[in-house]
This record gives structure tokens, C-alpha cells and sequence, in this order.
């Protein structure tokens, strides 16, 4: 009877938990580049309003302008610097969401500690005395999750932080 049994084809099992389809991926993909667009738009449209001020666009994706611009050769923050910094958050109704008062001073380590992605960044462009207004679409803020508080999911924001020293 071992016999029988044992020359017999086996059949092949069908996995119990298929691969998930490929069409969700895609349109998750396709919902996020139409929620960013949405918020580019809007970004765009509070910089074509404020015409007295020039926004740079980095190459990170968010925008910048200059409120007070350090023109000698000064040293800029490098990774593991630690800096000082003052900061407020405003949404782009131009509400403040955070004052300084309410954020206090900070100290940050460059890219050795978890900070907003985009002011991370940005503060690397910055000198010791400038400050900077920075525009951070959702994806270089708080993203799809907000703050818990005072900031929304998907939410623009636009920062000023002026950087007091660099250590």
C-alpha cells in the first residue's frame, strides 16, 4: 500500500495569503501625488501673494525666504554641530499654531536627532544671526499624522527660525 501512494504526483499547495494586489499600491501612489499637488498649489499661491519677499525652492522640496541674510563668510551647521535656534510655526492662513514663547529655545544636534525633516535640513543653510521663513509642504513636516495637537494630517506649515549660535 506504501507503494501506491509514494509514486503518486503531489500537487502543488496555493499560498494561504496571496500577495496583495498591485492596483492598491498604485493608487495609494496615485492619491499621494494628487494630495501634494493639492498642497504645491496652495504653497505656490501664498508665495505669488507675498511678491515683496523671494522664495527659493530647495531641491528637498520646501521653500525659503531670507528675513535677515548674513552676507560675510560665515560658517554654516554641519553634521553634529549642535545649534541654538528660535522658532515659531504658523499655518498658511499665516496663524501662528506655536510662538517662540510657546516652542522656547532649542537645542539640536545636525542630523544625529529627530527634528521636522525640513527645518532639518534647512537649518544647515543658514549662518549664526540670519533668520529664515521656511515653507514645509506636509511630507517635510508632520506628514499624514499632524502633531497630535495643533497641526493636521497633511498640513502645510511655514517656520521662522532665526539661528542664535552653532556649537
Amino acid at each position: 500500500m506504501l507503494c501506491c501512494f509514494s509514486c503518486s504526483k503531489s500537487i502543488p499547495r496555493k499560498p494561504i495569503n496571496p500577495k496583495p494586489s498591485t492596483t492598491l499600491y498604485k493608487e495609494t501612489i496615485k492619491k499621494a501625488i494628487s494630495l501634494n499637488k493639492i498642497e504645491d498649489d496652495k504653497i505656490l499661491q501664498l508665495i505669488k501673494n507675498d511678491s515683496a519677499k523671494v522664495y527659493v525652492q530647495s531641491s528637498q522640496g520646501f521653500w525659503y525666504t531670507y528675513i535677515h541674510k548674513i552676507e560675510e563668510n560665515a560658517p554654516i551647521p554641519e553634521k553634529g554641530n549642535e545649534v541654538i535656534f528660535e522658532y515659531e510655526i504658523r499655518n498658511l492662513n499665516d496663524s501662528i499654531l506655536y510662538s517662540k514663547e510657546d516652542l522656547g529655545i532649542k537645542s539640536y544636534v545636525v542630523d544625529k536627532e529627530d527634528f521636522i525633516s525640513g527645518l532639518q535640513k534647512g537649518i544647515k543653510l543658514m549662518k549664526i544671526g540670519e533668520t529664515i521663513t521656511f515653507v514645509l509642504p506636509s511630507y517635510s513636516a508632520f506628514g499624514i499624522t499632524g502633531d497630535g495637537n495643533k497641526i493636521g494630517i497633511n498640513q502645510s506649515i511655514i517656520s521662522t527660525v532665526t539661528l542664535t549660535n552653532i556649537k
